[in-house]
C-alpha cells in the first residue's frame, strides 16, 4: 500500500515511519509529494481536525492518505488544551511557551491527572474510509525533563512510570504511546482489508 501522510512535522512522520515499516506500507510525507500549503485545521475536534486534514489530501492524490490529529487533554482543566494542543500559547506555534502556559495553569494542589489522545483518518479520493483512536493515560509533571521526543513530551508521564515521554527511548514510547495504539487499530484493519 502506497500512502501519504498528510502532516509537515518531521518527527510526526519519523515516529509513524518506524511503526509501519514492518507491514510493507510504503510511506511518504507531504514533503516528498512536493505539497507545501499549510492545512488550515479550523476543526473544534481531534477528529475533525484530522478529517479535515485527510481530505484536503486526498483531493490532490490518488493514493490513500493518513492523517492524523494529537492533543493532551487535563482532567482539571476540562480537557484543554486538547484541541488546541499546537497552539496553546498562540501563534506562531512554539512548544516550550505551550509547556510554560500548561504548568502555569496548574497550581500545586491541581489535579494532575491528564491524556495524550490521537485520532487517525484513513482516505481515498475524499472520501473517509476508517477511523482510528488511541489514548494514554498519565500525569502531567511539575517540570520538564529529558530531550527526546516532541511538544508537551517532556512534562507527560505515562500511568505506570516514573520517567517522561521525553527521557524515554523511541522504542520505549512506541511501545505505549497515543499514537502506536492508534496506528495499532490502523494495522489490524490493514491486516483484516488485506485477507
Amino acid at each position: 500500500m502506497r500512502l501519504i501522510l498528510a502532516t509537515h512535522n518531521s518527527h510526526k512522520t519519523e515516529e509513524i515511519s518506524v511503526l509501519l515499516s514492518p507491514v510493507g506500507v510504503e510511506m511518504f510525507s507531504l514533503k516528498d509529494i512536493n505539497y507545501h500549503k499549510e492545512i488550515e485545521e479550523t476543526g473544534k475536534t481531534l477528529e475533525e481536525n484530522a478529517t479535515l486534514k485527510a481530505l484536503t489530501i486526498s483531493a490532490v492524490v490518488d493514493d490513500y492518505v493518513l492523517a492524523d490529529d494529537s492533543g493532551i487533554e487535563v482532567d482539571s482543566l476540562n480537557g484543554a488544551p486538547g484541541v488546541y494542543s499546537a497552539r496553546f500559547a498562540g501563534l506562531p506555534s512554539d512548544s516550550n511557551r505551550n509547556i510554560d502556559l500548561l504548568l502555569e495553569k496548574l497550581t500545586l494542589d491541581s489535579d494532575r491527572s491528564a491524556q495524550f489522545r490521537t485520532v487517525l483518518v484513513l482516505a481515498l479520493k475524499e472520501e473517509v474510509i476508517a477511523t482510528f483512536e488511541g489514548v494514554v493515560r498519565g500525569k502531567i509533571a511539575y517540570q520538564r525533563s529529558g530531550s527526546k521526543g516532541f511538544g508537551y513530551d517532556p512534562v507527560f508521564v505515562p500511568d505506570g512510570y516514573k520517567i517522561s515521554f521525553a527521557e524515554m527511548t523511541g522504542r520505549e514510547k512506541n511501545n505505549i504511546s497515543h499514537r502506536a495504539k492508534a496506528l495499532d487499530r490502523f494495522i489490524t484493519w490493514l491486516k483484516l482489508k488485506s485477507q
